[in-house]
């Protein structure tokens, strides 16, 4: 940074309960280490934690203009946080990913658990310029849905996250996401791996999968979706689970939406296609860690631009709906693509990768090695 810069500013958020209260630690290494790095590079360096998460994302905004870069720590649930703070504004996002989950950030092959890495690595990418824009998903509430608290999952009336820049203050809820939102089966089971006691984000996760799959449910949904190719599809679905994914991952490595880029202005709509039996739920949990849960015909699969999710008439009422592995509430909901809306800090190495590794062309060889017709999603 040349003299006649102006002095950038980093704002830090951090998770301080987290973790049992590890996280604040965590916390105040990162800031040391970019303090450290700010007086060696020319730039400021300012905190804005919160009491909660509510609290930390309304400091975050009302000091928009006092920032540069914005730098979260901690799992998945501070990329939501991240996500709805500089989405769509243009301000860099810097990401030390700790803890458990951390999806969005090993979908962006991000250090994860490695602090000093995490931090040397946005240090060199504020310096050089280095960033990806990805896109992300916007859900909206519409009329009767209900919102819910994002960290404890308690029902509120008018709370939820709200955007900033809402056009109806009375909305139950307006954010975006930037890895999946789970509307089903999949929901539940990040509901009971975050009351679960197991060590280990993965293995909370994975006990919760295996736990989740022997009740499952049957939930009622209507669906109008806007696809890929423009065409609207409208119709009833009664199913275990719908996702609307934007990332790969979800539970600490569990890959749900293979098949997903984060820059192709698209989210891939996954659903359960018919209730499994044990041989099939055994087969899609072992191709869900190696990368083809959907070659398994559990599994329907399509890509859309936007899509409203209602309660049907047959079913059973879904649960609630968490996006980033936090609650949003309860249908009806829209829910769009926002192409290349959230830039990420990251090192020039990881940009090549990304190019490489998540191609059009390599996600095209994987759908066809599964079966699958790219347009349609059905098997041929």
């Amino acid at each position: 940074m040349s003299e006649t810069q102006k002095r950038a500013t980093v704002a830090m958020v951090g998770n301080p309960v987290s973790d049992k209260g590890r996280g604040a630690r965590i916390d105040a290494q990162v800031f040391d280490l970019l303090t450290r790095a700010g007086l060696r590079r020319g730039f400021d360096v300012t905190d804005l934690t919160g009491s909660s998460f509510d609290d930390s994302l309304a400091r975050v905004r009302a000091r928009r203009n006092e920032y540069d870069y914005l730098v979260v720590v901690g799992g998945d649930g501070m990329i939501a946080l991240g996500a709805n703070a500089v989405g769509a504004s243009g301000k860099p996002l810097g990401v030390v990913a700790t803890g458990s989950g951390n999806d969005f950030a090993r979908g962006l092959s991000l250090p994860v658990n490695k602090v000093e890495t995490a931090v040397e690595g946005i240090v060199g990418a504020i310096v050089r310029g280095s960033h990806v824009d990805v896109d992300m998903g916007h859900v909206t509430a519409l009329p009767g849905a209900v919102a819910a608290d994002p960290t404890t999952g308690e029902e509120t009336v008018g709370g939820g996250i709200v955007r900033d820049d809402a056009a109806d203050d009375a909305i139950a809820f307006d954010r975006f996401y930037a890895g999946m939102l789970s509307c089903g089966l999949d929901a539940s089971i990040n509901d009971r791996a975050n009351h679960s006691h197991l060590p280990g984000g993965s293995l909370r996760y994975f006990a919760a999968v295996l736990a989740e799959v022997t009740h499952l449910k049957r939930y009622g949904y209507h669906i109008r979706a806007t696809l890929a190719d423009g065409t609207v599809e409208e119709h009833d679905v009664i199913t275990p689970m719908v996702t609307v994914a934007n990332s790969r991952h979800i539970g600490g490595g569990l890959e749900v939406s293979p098949y997903s880029r984060l820059d192709d202005g698209l989210l891939d709509l996954i659903w359960i296609d018919h209730m499994p039996g044990a041989l099939e739920i055994a087969d899609a949990i072992s191709k869900g860690y190696n990368g083809r849960l959907l070659a398994s015909h559990v599994f329907g699969w399509k890509r859309v631009r936007d899509i409203e999710i209602t309660r049907a008439d047959e079913g059973d009422e879904p649960p609630l709906l968490m996006a980033d592995g936090e609650y949003i509430g309860r249908l009806p909901v829209r829910v769009r693509a926002c192409d290349h809306a959230l830039r990420v800090l990251v090192p020039p190495a990881v940009v090549a990768w990304q190019r490489h590794e998540r191609s059009e062309r390599a996600v095209l060889d994987a759908i066809t090695r599964d079966g699958r017709d790219p347009v349609t999603g059905a098997f041929v």
